[in-house]
């Protein structure tokens, strides 16, 4: 009876900490997001916030369970920098925790009733033309101002609303692939946080740990998993700041979608390397499209994978329609608001991860700051030791 307690007084304050959370975001249209959404959560600020909503046995918990960022590496420069956690993200990890039966708990219809509840009223705020004067206050917290040239649409007046912006559309010749005369190379699929493991059992050893991760559930499909079964992996995570577009890491003919429901549990680090929790990338909400590559003729799975707060994941120009052929480096969709997740899985032998990045994944355990068409990996040749960048 003491744990069904705590189960239900856990799942109220994080309730009304979330809820408080998002209702002080939407009510102030021209506060800096970084103090309300985005506030870290290693911030006085944030944990005075918390302290009037969750009670205090429930903050102690969290605290001492988590970490409040991620290091990150800069694939250019090799230097590592601290990410600190939004206080967003904070609470929904606490969703992953409460309460002493874990698995009745991360499968409370309640819980992902919340999550959703939550995903879908931002979505629908972000999409009303009041939403816009979140745009200017967005930008100039996370220092996007340089990046807007990158833009086809630089100016963000001319946005109709918030969620149209952070789609936003980047210039093709803003992110060039690397080497693109070379149809070996594989590329990045965002602009992203990333890790690569050249098999899927080195992927479930040092980074994914929750609990059901296999990859007919993440496909959805028991076939298509076998002919991935052995294969390479590379997880691309889009924080909110980030272009929230996603590309083609290979060319080929786009051979299937599959759209699988789910729910909207954050796709934070920490949520996808603690032993013992849900595996959140075969719960979320995700589309997986399987590319049939040129001129190699194997298949590559793009896993598009929603997250928390995440309204919709959209394909874009008609990427969408079976036997479309793409260009690595075109652009396949996009993410409104939220952070997100693209997951590109090749067959076993088809592709040698470039070994900075492997090193950074499993040596450093630390994700790697990463852009759109900058090279992963590449076929055939056995060579998989060029890094640093495009």
């Amino acid at each position: 009876m003491a744990s069904e307690h705590l189960n239900e007084e856990g799942f109220q304050a994080t309730s009304a900490a979330l809820n408080n959370i998002t209702d002080e975001t939407l009510n102030n249209h021209a506060a800096d997001p970084r103090s309300t959404l985005h506030r870290p959560a290693d911030h006085e600020h944030a944990h005075s916030f918390l302290a009037k909503i969750l009670p205090q046995h429930v903050i102690t918990g969290l605290e001492t369970k988590f970490h409040m960022g991620n290091y990150v590496i800069d694939r250019q420069t090799g230097e590592k920098h601290w990410e600190a956690m939004s206080i967003y993200v904070r609470v929904g990890m606490h969703l992953l925790y409460y309460g002493s039966e874990q698995e009745k708990a991360l499968h409370w219809k309640r819980t992902l009733d919340l999550l959703r509840q939550q995903s879908e009223k931002m979505g629908k705020e972000y999409d009303l033309p009041d939403s816009k004067g979140h745009i200017r206050p967005f930008i100039e917290s996370f220092q996007l101002q340089a990046s807007m040239a990158e833009m086809v649409q630089p100016d963000p007046d001319r946005y109709s609303c918030f969620n149209e912006f952070f789609a936003r559309e980047i210039r093709p010749d803003a992110r060039p692939i690397a080497e693109p005369a070379n149809a070996h190379v594989v590329s990045s699929p965002a602009d992203c946080r990333l890790t690569a493991f050249p098999t899927i059992d080195l992927a479930t050893k040092y980074w994914i740990k929750g609990y059901g991760f296999t990859m007919e559930r993440l496909l959805g499909d028991a076939a298509m998993a076998r002919a991935f079964d052995g294969g390479s992996m590379v997880i691309a995570r889009l924080a909110p700041q980030d272009y929230h577009r996603w590309h083609a890491p290979v060319s080929g003919t786009v051979e299937a979608i599959k759209d699988i429901p789910g729910a909207y549990y954050t796709v934070n680090p920490q949520a996808i390397n603690e032993a013992g929790t849900l595996d959140v990338f075969c719960e979320n909400k995700r589309s997986v499209m399987t590319i049939r590559r040129h001129p190699h003729g194997t298949p590559t799975a793009v896993v598009a994978v929603g997250a928390m707060l995440v309204g919709s994941i959209k394909y874009v120009n008609g990427v969408d329609t079976l036997g479309t052929q793409v260009r690595r480096g075109e652009c396949l969709g996009a993410f409104y608001y939220g952070g997100s997740t693209v997951i590109v899985i090749y067959p076993p032998g088809e592709v040698t991860l470039d070994q900075d990045l492997v090193h950074n994944s499993i040596d450093e355990k630390c994700e790697t700051l990463m852009k759109v068409g900058w090279r992963v990996g590449i076929s055939g040749v056995g060579d998989g030791n060029v890094g640093g960048g495009n």
